[in-house]
């Protein structure tokens, strides 16, 4: 939707694969719009992918691009980022998107002390162990050609310094280059950097249990943008409760009961007396005659059994605290399974009249019993 972007272009280290071939190819279709893979030989660090591919990035003659890390969801405000440039920096200038946190929580992202007039970043700590700012960093950013110079200086800086540090296995580690510590923080004060502070949502997605309140934050975006996405109450439809997207080939019983927070995906079948709450049923699953499905995943062409129970533990912000974030949960702590949502893999199959709590289902299991807390291998 902003007005002169020219094509995308997805950078990550992961193997390209037959899926994400599929992905690419449908959303350009969907969206019209060129968009590409690029593959880093090695993990390169938040910079030193996008140093590294500065070519594909210059080779349109791009005026300016975004760099959005893949771990949050929010309302992008792209557009918004690019008047706020014009108004503010000058040609060359680059912009962060800022949200504000609670002051403990800050403490886990990188933080922004920015004039209150201009909003020019005057300092910048990447998750700093004493209270700097409530502003912190959306991992959203706006920039110029201008920026591979910054960057380039870095990497020049990492050569020398192995070159020092003989022991060192050489080249490879030079081009390692992270935004927020190696260049955010050198920026900051030059009168080049700014922040644009947003109140849209916006959430890091770190852990599973994140996805779900993800889910929550664009359902509740879509009944203000487009409620005509979210499900309604109809004579002879299932009763919607809340934020409720269900996928129209879906097919759901009459006396099902769906939401707060549920998107039900492409080919779900939901039988009759089927109770779903604070859950994402992704395509082809099969929720049976009187299941209860309570903050879980379910993965793709997976099956509940009748009068099976599957539910995990949110692990949502504080509700009373409007700038609290969600913390991103380690999987294990003291040696146990942290309590968190329920993940069914795809194509799991859960027996009928069984309970399965805080547990994660790898894919094509086909489980006997009841299980809680337990990771399924």
């Amino acid at each position: 939707q902003v007005p002169g972007m020219k094509e995308i272009l997805l950078m990550g280290f992961y193997q390209p694969h037959e899926a994400l071939g599929r992905f690419l190819v449908s959303a350009q279709q969907e969206f019209k719009i060129p968009i590409r893979y690029l593959q880093e030989y090695a993990a390169l660090g938040t910079g030193g992918g996008i140093y590294h591919f500065r070519d594909q990035i210059l080779s349109g003659g791009a005026e300016a691009f975004f760099v959005l890390n893949a771990d949050v969801c929010s309302e992008f405000p792209l557009q918004e980022m690019l008047e706020f440039r014009q108004r503010h920096g000058d040609a060359h200038s680059f912009v962060i998107l800022g949200t504000t946190a609670n002051r403990t929580q800050a403490l886990n992202y990188g933080c922004i002390v920015a004039n209150a007039d201009t909003q020019e970043v005057q300092h910048y700590v990447e998750k700093p162990s004493t209270f700097v700012s409530e502003i912190i960093n959306c991992g959203i950013y706006l920039f110029t050609p201008a920026i591979f110079q910054h960057i380039g200086e870095v990497f020049q800086r990492n050569q020398r310094e192995l070159v020092l540090e003989e022991s060192s296995n050489g080249w490879q580690r030079a081009e390692v280059i992270r935004l927020e510590q190696d260049v955010f923080t050198a920026l900051a004060g030059s009168g080049k950097l700014y922040v644009y502070k947003t109140d849209g949502f916006w959430s890091q997605i770190k852990s599973a249990g994140s996805a779900i309140y993800a889910s929550r934050l664009y359902l509740n975006q879509y009944s203000k943008s487009h409620p005509e996405r979210l499900a309604q109450n109809k004579p002879g439809g299932p009763v919607i409760r809340g934020n409720v997207y269900i996928h129209p080939t879906a097919s759901i019983d009459s006396t099902a009961v769906l939401g707060p927070n549920v998107s039900i995906g492409e080919g779900v079948t939901v039988g009759a007396g089927v109770r779903v709450r604070e859950s994402i049923v992704l395509h082809g699953a099969s929720l049976h005659d009187h299941t209860c499905v309570l903050n879980t995943i379910v993965g793709w062409d997976s099956t509940i059994g009748c009068w099976a129970r599957v539910e995990g533990t949110p692990s949502d912000p504080n509700p009373n605290d409007p700038y609290a974030k969600i913390d991103s949960e380690t999987l294990f702590r003291d040696g146990r399974l942290t309590p968190s949502i329920t993940i069914l893999g795809c194509s799991v199959t859960i027996p009928a009249e069984v309970v399965i709590l805080n547990s994660i289902v790898l894919p094509h299991k086909e489980l006997s019993r009841s299980y809680k807390n337990q990771i399924i291998l």
